[in-house]
């Protein structure tokens, strides 16, 4: 399943990230690696950004980035 498939207060761990180049790296940089924990925090009025948490660190994703971000989801 995907991150952009997730609902607000789930926690998904990451098992594949399918981005490619500076938004990959940059992802990485922020702690998106495999094995991390995600929490989803809210979306946005309109849906797209959402709020996401993992490391310490808040970043708003659009559903274009989110939806290449694959795992599961480990906790509601």
């Amino acid at each position: 399943m995907s991150l952009s498939e997730c609902h607000s207060g789930d926690h998904f761990v990451i098992k594949q990230l399918a981005i490619t180049g500076v938004m990959r790296r940059r992802l990485l940089d922020l702690g998106f690696i495999i094995g991390a924990e995600i929490s989803v925090l809210q979306k946005s009025p309109l849906g797209d950004p959402v709020a996401y948490r993992v490391s310490e660190t808040t970043i708003a994703l659009r559903q274009e980035e989110s939806s290449q971000i694959f795992g599961e989801i480990v906790g509601r």
